[in-house]
């Protein structure tokens, strides 16, 4: 309650002072004092940033980026087109369109994330989306985040965060114009501020804390298991990692091998059978799932439910958090049994469009009106009867 009191305080100051109350929030929290015009960064600096960066850094950066997009390219081809069709003078069909502006949050915090803005800022360019807007907090606006917004195609990047810019991006102030569609990961404040937002604005999900769910048998690596574990626990100390098995030894070494700070954000779980530790992974319907199993290909359509599948020891999570292609913003808190990560389809709105000829308009008219009838919409009615009235 405290903390949903704290951030509705924040939109609604912002909601009033707008650029004002972004300044005076950005100094209390981020230590930071900035000036209306300062408040974004131009293009000219992503680019003079990206100009700067070590050799070996521009390489990776660049390196992921292309897997990314190559992803999501691919996504984009296979995506529902728009479609129409007709028979007996009534065509209909669907429509498909970006959405004009996106809001990107890059979280800040205890670390830098530059991956984030190429998994947000590339599949919302190949969506076509006009406006691809960055916020971020000023304390971690390192040059690595703004070469990822210089290649990722970013339209605008605004040096601000936690929930006053996540209401700027919902309500819009006046140097921050509002957007149709905030997406990216953030910490709680973050999240709330999404939360109280919704409707007013659109969200992708509601992100908690990283999980990492690894399924095994003897044929797994402790080594590579534990350290998989590790690296999903060093994200927030609320992130956890859970291990399923049935190999028992397994767990025993790979709880030998973690470091002893970490294991209270671990968990793990000996069952039987394989087709028992997928029904408990399942369950959990974890951010990320990691497959290590002799035989992997035997359980893939018995798998269900999470944000993204690592098959095999090769296919570590943190592959996926850089480079494998797929975005890395995926559902958390089992909202993966009925959502999915973001994508190129999160930015695009389907539209149903309906074309009726005046002979299909009278064929049917007569039961959409006994329909409206049915439910006292005489007001209802009486719109379609006054286009006949006027025929006879």
């Amino acid at each position: 309650m405290k903390m949903r009191n704290l951030v509705s305080n924040i939109i609604q100051q912002v909601r009033r002072n707008g650029d004002k109350a972004l300044l005076g929030f950005t100094k209390k929290f981020d230590k930071v004092s900035l000036t209306k015009k300062s408040l974004r960064i131009p293009v000219s600096r992503m680019r003079a940033a990206l100009a700067r960066l070590e050799k070996n850094e521009r390489t990776a950066i660049e390196a992921c980026a292309r897997r990314v997009y190559e992803f999501h390219w691919e996504e984009k081809k296979r995506l529902p087109q728009s479609w129409t069709t007709q028979k007996n003078g009534i065509r209909f069909g669907q429509v498909y369109q970006p959405v004009d502006a996106v809001g990107i949050y890059v979280p800040g915090g205890r670390f830098s994330y530059p991956s984030t803005v190429l998994m947000s800022a590339i599949p919302a360019k190949l969506a076509g989306v006009n406006r691809r807007v960055v916020v971020t907090p000023p304390g971690r606006l390192t040059d690595s985040i703004l070469a990822a917004a210089a290649i990722s195609g970013v339209s605008e990047l605004y040096q601000v965060g936690g929930p006053a810019a996540v209401a700027a991006l919902a309500i819009g102030t006046k140097t921050i114009p509002k957007v149709d569609l905030i997406v990216g990961p953030g910490n709680a404040l973050v999240t709330e501020a999404k939360r109280q937002l919704f409707g007013e604005v659109g969200i992708d999900l509601l992100a908690g804390p990283s999980e990492l769910v690894v399924v095994a048998d003897e044929s797994a690596e402790p080594t590579w298991v534990a350290s998989d574990m590790a690296a999903q626990a060093e994200h927030d100390p609320d992130a956890k990692s859970f291990l399923i098995t049935t190999h028992g030894p397994l767990i025993r070494k790979v709880r030998q091998i973690l470091p002893k700070k970490l294991l209270r954000q671990c968990y793990f779980f000996k069952e039987s059978k394989i087709k028992n530790a997928i029904k408990r992974a399942n369950d959990i319907a974890g951010e990320h799932v990691e497959i290590i199993l002799k035989r992997p290909q035997e359980c893939l359509d018995t798998l269900k439910n999470g944000g993204a599948f690592f098959i095999n020891g090769w296919s570590p999570a943190v592959m996926g958090d850089y480079w494998a292609g797929p975005s890395h913003v995926l559902p958390t808190g089992r909202s993966a049994k009925f959502a999915s990560g973001l994508s190129v389809l999160t930015f695009l709105k389907r539209s149903s469009l309906i074309n009726l000829s005046s002979m299909a308009f009278k064929k049917g008219w007569k039961s959409a009106r006994k329909m409206a009838e049915m439910e006292g919409l005489n007001l209802h009615a009486d719109s379609l009867r006054i286009r006949i009235n006027r025929e006879i």
